[in-house]
């Protein structure tokens, strides 16, 4: 048990520049007292003894302010930040060395009884604050989920979700390099370069429109040139493409 707890917080200090000593991430980091009675109570419950385990469950939430069902299955390392308001449902699985910011909800959307119901994280997986991964389906390995994200569906390893309901960016094989320091630390599951997908179409189509119409214009131009008249049409108001794309931004 001791091992794991020293395990728990070189990982913490590794990926928090706030922590200062393990004295410190021992005595004042709730996601780790959360996660150490989470294993008492995930120990009884696995050996019969369910209301124990709620019981604990019970008593590290008021301590804490992070729920998390004995059922839940967490592996190592993981890093539960600040943590206030998570709740961690009966049948989530929680890979290695994953991340997990405050007011993150693994819930269910099934009321089956005996059956999987909550999400799975892959090793590595950031959750920003604020997130609601909602379903019996999995976050890949080493995926980002953004602040206040809203993810109902599947997310492949490397990608970013974002949005309500959460776009997926998918990986960008270009950015291997970022990827493998940010993965160290990526505050609220932001990383550098994480557009949102539907910001990121708007602004193409807004380019695409403004380029079009200076081709158009230059056609025009060519034909007039040459003598070609065109049927005028009524003049319409040109819009700004600066002007929308800072209000796509």
């Amino acid at each position: 048990m001791f091992s794991r707890i020293r395990e728990d917080i070189a990982s913490i200090i590794e990926r928090d520049p706030a922590a200062r000593s393990a004295w410190e991430v021992l005595t004042c980091y709730p996601g780790l007292h959360a996660i150490i009675m989470h294993r008492w109570a995930h120990a009884c419950w696995k050996g019969g003894f369910t209301w124990l385990g709620r019981f604990i469950s019970h008593i590290a939430r008021g301590l804490t302010g992070i729920e998390i069902h004995p059922g839940a299955t967490i592996g190592r390392r993981v890093f539960i930040d600040h943590g206030f308001g998570v709740v961690i449902g009966e049948t989530a699985e929680v890979g290695d060395d994953c991340t997990i910011y405050q007011g993150v909800t693994l819930g269910g959307t099934s009321l089956s009884k005996g059956s999987k119901r909550h999400p799975t994280l892959e090793r590595g997986v950031i959750i920003g604050a604020g997130a609601k991964v909602l379903g019996a389906f999995t976050v890949g390995e080493g995926a980002k989920v953004g602040s206040n994200a809203v993810v109902v569906k599947p997310v492949p390893a490397g990608a970013t979700a974002v949005g309500n309901p959460a776009h997926i960016v998918p990986k960008d094989a270009n950015r291997q390099r970022e990827e493998a320091a940010a993965r160290i630390f990526a505050a609220y599951g932001v990383t550098p370069g994480g557009d949102d997908p539907l910001s990121t179409a708007l602004h193409g189509l807004i380019n695409n429109a403004t380029a079009q119409e200076n081709q158009i214009q230059r056609i025009l131009a060519a034909l007039s040139a040459a003598g070609i008249q065109c049927e005028a049409l009524p003049e319409m108001e040109r819009f700004d493409p600066e002007q929308l794309n800072r209000l796509v931004d």
